[in-house]
């Protein structure tokens, strides 16, 4: 499970790090607490962030889930792709917002797998047993 934890904890510390870059971000461009608007870059930091954190609430419980029906290495490759997804996605959507596709699909699409494999574990235990 190492490897499971260790994705989680990555996972975890580049929520954070894109919380900072955020933040930089508002204060390089002079977007003052609490307003969540102003200037596009800002925007697209912040949106990032949050994105970020609304994959983050589905992606570590059902890598959590998968990792407990399924080899955690293959879990933690899954996790891993997710990782990837999302510095991708950042880059993409700070520099230009409409070229986040393979960023967002590399999020995405782990996030979907694992509740798959997760629901497939599940069901197999129910109805094995």
């Amino acid at each position: 499970m190492v490897w499971v934890q260790l994705i989680t904890a990555l996972a975890l510390l580049q929520y954070f790090l894109f919380g900072i870059l955020a933040g930089k971000a508002r204060g390089q461009y002079g977007v003052k607490a609490p307003a969540m608007t102003g200037h596009e870059v800002f925007e697209r930091y912040n949106r990032v962030h949050v994105n970020t954190l609304e994959t983050l609430v589905v992606f570590v419980p059902s890598l959590w889930l998968a990792a407990s029906f399924f080899p955690p290495h293959w879990v933690a490759a899954v996790g891993a792709v997710y990782l990837i997804g999302r510095v991708i996605y950042l880059r993409a959507y700070v520099s230009n917002p409409s070229t986040r596709t393979l960023g967002y699909t590399l999020s995405a699409l782990p996030v979907a797998v694992l509740i798959i494999m997760a629901l497939f574990g599940i069901c197999r235990v129910l109805f094995t047993t």
